[in-house]
């Protein structure tokens, strides 16, 4: 099951780069909580200790692979595989 985290404050890129994960693993046909688990972390300690400075961010399975964008959902269909 792959882990994967949003993080942002909740502004506007934020959720739209959770609609695009969500988009993305949909279209994979996955399901959330058997196929994956998403989480949203809008606290900024938090988001800081990832090393994250610039937010929308996203974390696959415990490794940043975006921020300061909303990445489309081709990105993230290759990241996750």
């Amino acid at each position: 099951m792959k882990k994967i985290e949003i993080l942002g404050i909740g502004c506007p890129n934020c959720k739209k780069a959770e609609e695009e994960v969500r988009k993305a693993l949909t279209g994979l046909g996955w399901k959330e909580g058997q196929d994956f688990t998403l989480t949203k972390v809008q606290d900024m300690a938090q988001i800081a200790a990832r090393g994250v400075l610039m937010t929308p961010g996203v974390v696959i399975d415990g490794k940043v692979v975006s921020t300061g964008r909303v990445p489309k959902a081709g990105d993230i269909i290759s990241w996750i595989e």
